[in-house]
């Protein structure tokens, strides 16, 4: 085996939408695992929006990636040697290994595949953190009830498509916004929405209202909010009293860096949303789902058994080499990509 390993760093902080020149693809030699550690040449990474906050050098739940630091990000791969018990070598593993061919992570970090049970790329979106964000958060904060009404954007994507099917299965009209016709017809053909709402074809708020209301004739009671921008503006005026609305991320602003773009323009202000806060009496609660790991065995044991039957289905959009995750990710953050988005790495 050689003794080299490969890895993407972040070669500059982007301002707006990142661009090739932030990435910097570079060899270094492969590192030995510390006590309690263990060393795994990865397979395949995940994509998810949440590194495009860790490029920016700004408060927030997670400290961002220094500049020529290893871009940070969930993968699994094999365990090359270990000096942790409980891992051995050739076990399959997921942890926080990054953009890399290889990489050491402290073990309890990490966790143990089984191959057998489901393809390992699970654990990077049906049945890993993606997943888990959408049961959590329908669950937890959606509180859905049969017979209501439940939108949510992206709605192809890990996050969206979890929460439609989930919240379809429990007796709620699913509402999806996605970008492109193509992936409309996936949220109806595959992940069994009601309606899918194209937000590109509309050039302005007041037309993607106006589609969302035909969809949603009798209003919205959990709009599961991960974009932001013009769908939440159109999405809260349809709230109905006493809704609710997760707040897991916000994609359309995360290219303005910091806390995102200033929404002036697209009708959204403080006081507008306040106010419809206020008179709706809506229940809205921001989640990181790091703070919720302790549930995890709870979303495997209650999801797990609905992906092998075929009850909760998923995509993934998977790209060849570690040299292509950049223009991967970029594509990501503009809604280029069609399901989980992934690397193989190997």
């Amino acid at each position: 085996m050689s003794d080299q390993m490969q890895q993407i760093v972040l070669a500059s902080r982007p301002t707006g939408a990142p661009s090739q020149e932030n990435f910097r693809l570079e060899s270094a030699a492969i590192p030995s695992p510390a006590e309690g550690e263990i060393l795994v040449k990865v397979s395949h990474m995940s994509l998810d929006p949440y590194m495009r906050g860790r490029m920016d050098d700004a408060k927030s739940y997670a400290a961002p990636v220094p500049i020529g630091g290893k871009m940070e990000g969930g993968s699994v791969g094999v365990v090359l040697s270990s000096n942790a018990p409980g891992f051995a070598e050739g076990d399959h593993v997921f942890g926080p290994f990054g953009w890399a061919t290889h990489s050491t992570a402290n073990a309890k970090m990490c966790r143990k595949l089984d191959p057998a049970q489901a393809p390992v790329t699970t654990s990077l979106g049906v049945l890993g953190m993606p997943g888990f964000t959408g049961w959590l958060g329908l669950k937890e904060y959606g509180r859905p009830k049969a017979g209501e009404t439940l939108a949510v954007a992206a709605a192809t994507g890990p996050v969206g498509s979890m929460v439609g099917q989930l919240a379809k299965a429990q007796g709620l009209r699913t509402v999806g916004i996605a970008g492109g016709a193509e992936k409309c017809a996936l949220a109806k053909d595959s992940f069994g929405f009601d309606a899918c709402i194209d937000h590109r074809a509309y050039d302005n708020v007041k037309d993607l209202r106006k589609a969302m209301k035909d969809a949603a004739p009798d209003g919205i009671d959990v709009y599961f909010e991960n974009v932001g921008g013009p769908v939440l503006d159109a999405a809260l005026s349809l709230m109905n009293p006493h809704g609710r609305i997760p707040v897991c991320g916000m994609i359309a602003w995360y290219n303005a860096g910091g806390l995102g773009a200033d929404a002036a323009g697209q009708g959204l202000t403080a006081p507008k949303i306040w106010r419809t806060i206020l008179v709706n009496f809506l229940s809205v609660n921001g989640f990181i789902i790091s703070n919720h790991w302790d549930r995890f065995p709870e979303f495997v044991a209650e999801v797990a058994p609905m992906i092998a039957d075929g009850r909760v289905k998923y995509q993934e959009d998977i790209t060849e080499g570690l040299e292509n995750a950049p223009q991967a990710f970029m594509d990501l953050l503009t809604g280029g990509n069609h399901g989980k988005a992934i690397v193989k790495v190997g």
